[in-house]
């Protein structure tokens, strides 16, 4: 899900889309916890620790169930307790609702939002989210005992307040970058009692990140300048420094074109064209946005992007959910920067125990 101003809000729920996945994700990145805050009696990487014994002991690794209760601390410094193994999980963000499906918890999900779109078998479940709010009354009559909820305002706090004071325990994430992702997936998979595939899963997602980074490296190619468009349809806004875009325009093989601020998503047109991106990203295109109707705009004809043809659309879904797609959405981001861009085969896709 992306992460900008309201007045885009179309394109806003992706970045950090929910992200992230805002945390492109949810989601999603987490930071340290708070001076004071209580030492968490497990985090992801020592749950999932816990159900690897090796195998020289012969010990049986103890079930999902034995890992709970569960105490740890979410991405916004709050102290979350699980009392047992969730069996019935409400997901708040589309890239949470990914990653709980990924891990093999999607039997167990009950609701979701009204613009959750993957996988399938998600879209057809109970909405008790949507851009204007949160049922709280619907989640506490679906007897939810696990709430997952996007943060840095995706969700709202006051209906996060709700549940937590209800009983209902809810774990926030938010991933500003990539590694955040990777480490809210692992956050997410240990909540619902499914931490080695939440490991499983990142361990490869890592592998394959840094096998497109090697070969998209060894080419020796100076990396083209290259804006990516989350919506133009009265301000233009683009990934702001920093971001989890930026992050992922890197990644991907392309010189970021950013806003000049770690917090504002609008550009000037007159900042975007002495930047003169030489690739521009339709982000967008899901709504219609073409190369011609970005050739037409005006005062957009001189840029070195629309006088090659390097404006090129890609599925924004993929690139900036931060979740457990997001590999797919570099390499669907590398091609859109270079057509011609030398990636390694995709790897098959891990499934869930």
């Amino acid at each position: 899900m992306r992460f900008i101003p309201s007045s885009a809000m179309r394109t806003v729920r992706s970045v950090a889309s929910i992200a992230l996945v805002a945390a492109l994700l949810a989601a999603c990145g987490s930071g340290p916890a708070p001076t004071g805050a209580p030492t968490p009696t497990a985090t992801p990487a020592q749950a999932a620790a816990a159900t690897a014994t090796p195998a020289a002991t012969a010990t049986p690794a103890p079930t999902p169930a034995a890992l709970f209760p569960l105490t740890f601390i979410d991405d916004e410094g709050t102290t979350v307790t699980i009392p047992s193994r969730p069996q019935r999980i409400v997901s708040l963000t589309p890239a949470t609702t990914e990653i709980l499906f990924a891990v093999g918890a999607g039997a167990r999900v009950v609701a979701t939002t009204d613009f959750d779109d993957y996988p399938p078998e998600a879209v057809a479940l109970p909405d008790v989210a949507s851009f204007q709010g949160v049922d709280v009354e619907k989640i506490v009559g679906l007897e939810a005992d696990l709430v997952v909820a996007g943060g840095n305002g995706f969700n709202s706090p006051d209906a996060i307040a709700k549940l937590r004071g209800l009983g209902i325990p809810v774990v926030v994430v938010y991933a500003p970058d990539v590694s955040g992702v990777l480490k809210d997936i692992e956050l997410v998979a240990t909540a619902a009692g499914e931490p080695v595939a939440g490991a499983t899963i990142t361990a490869q997602m890592q592998a394959e990140i840094g096998a497109l980074r090697d070969a998209l490296g060894a080419a020796g190619r100076t990396p083209p300048r290259v804006f990516y468009e989350l919506d133009a349809t009265k301000e233009i806004y683009g990934p702001a420094d920093g971001s989890f875009v930026a992050e992922m325009i890197s990644l991907a093989g392309g010189d970021p074109i950013t806003t000049g601020s770690p917090t504002v998503f609008s550009i000037p047109l007159e900042v975007l064209l002495a930047a003169d991106p030489q690739v521009i990203v339709l982000g967008d295109a899901a709504y219609g946005t073409t190369p011609e109707i970005v050739a037409a705009r005006p005062g957009w004809g001189g840029m070195t992007a629309v006088t090659s043809g390097a404006v090129r659309p890609v599925n924004d879904v993929v690139v900036t959910r931060p979740g457990p797609r997001l590999v797919e959405g570099l390499r669907a981001l590398a091609l859109a920067i270079d057509p011609a861009a030398p990636l390694p085969p995709a790897a098959a896709p891990t499934a869930a125990p």
